[in-house]
């Protein structure tokens, strides 16, 4: 469950991390890290007006307050951040986000956010590190291919910058009913389906079947056309899609897990995207 509560984050959680990582620039946008409180402020209330506002997720009292979309995850993360610098060069340009989670800060609470909805035991035994990706959104008015692009540009650096060796999460279908999801999540397990080595599961209690309408009636182009943008970015990367949806009602939501090896992030794809944003 996305949890809305709103803890300050340490002071020197932030700046900190984003140390050594550059900013990477296409003309006046530019992706890199949180370096401020104020910045990580900025992030969580475009969260909020994306999820709560747009999308229909429902706040408890603490987050209609406060208007921000947080949880205690965020003071143990890296935040990603798309920089409008026509905007302003720090919290007021902030148009994009991303929540980055290594598996080093993770254990300082003993879980990943992803195990709220997914057994992801397979991935846990997978050597090599590990990343959580989650919380990712932009502001309405900067929903272009070259802003994924730019997201997409900061969070390969920052795999190569941290050797990382696995990526996954939970990605979003908007809509809480499956039947109405039917093509999409049929034509995701049935053709991007993890190897069982990396595969996971959605717990016993939330688990959603994906495989919802018989083969012969999935029409492959149509469900690319539906996925939402982010999902098909995973894909492009060679992604894969754990084993059953969940519902996440509290977001108005119907999630599924994705797992992405970075060995599939390769030189050749990292150029691409920083040639096509540009």
């Amino acid at each position: 469950m996305k949890e809305s509560l709103r803890p300050e984050a340490p002071r020197d959680a932030v700046g900190v991390a984003a140390q050594g990582f550059a900013e990477l620039r296409a003309g006046n946008l530019g992706v890199r890290l949180a370096a401020t409180p104020a910045e990580l402020d900025a992030a969580m209330a475009l969260r909020y007006r994306v999820f709560y506002e747009e999308m229909g997720a429902h706040g408890d009292a603490a987050a209609l307050a406060s208007r921000r979309d947080s949880d205690e995850f965020d003071a143990l993360a890296d935040h990603l951040l798309v920089i409008d610098h026509d905007r302003g060069a720090g919290a007021a340009g902030v148009v994009g986000t991303y929540r980055l989670i290594r598996e080093e800060a993770a254990a300082r609470i003993g879980r990943f956010y992803t195990q709220g909805e997914y057994d992801i035991s397979a991935l846990q035994a997978f050597p090599g590190r590990k990343l959580e990706l989650g919380r990712s959104c932009t502001d309405e008015a900067y929903r272009s291919r070259a802003v994924l692009q730019l997201l997409w540009r900061g969070i390969a650096a920052y795999v190569f910058h941290h050797g990382i060796d696995l990526m996954f999460g939970c990605a979003s279908l908007v809509g809480t009913d499956p039947d109405a999801l039917a093509l999409e999540l049929t034509y995701l397990s049935m053709h991007h389906l993890a190897p069982a080595a990396i595969r996971p599961k959605a717990l016993p209690e939330r688990y959603v079947e994906m495989r919802r309408r018989p083969p012969g009636a999935v029409d492959a182009r149509e469900a690319l056309l539906r996925l939402p943008p982010l999902v098909k970015g995973y894909l492009r990367l060679g992604g894969f899609v754990g084993d059953g949806a969940v519902i996440d009602h509290q977001f108005n939501t119907t999630d599924i897990a994705v797992v992405v090896q970075t060995d599939l992030v390769t030189d050749k794809y990292y150029r691409h995207y920083e040639r096509d944003a540009r």
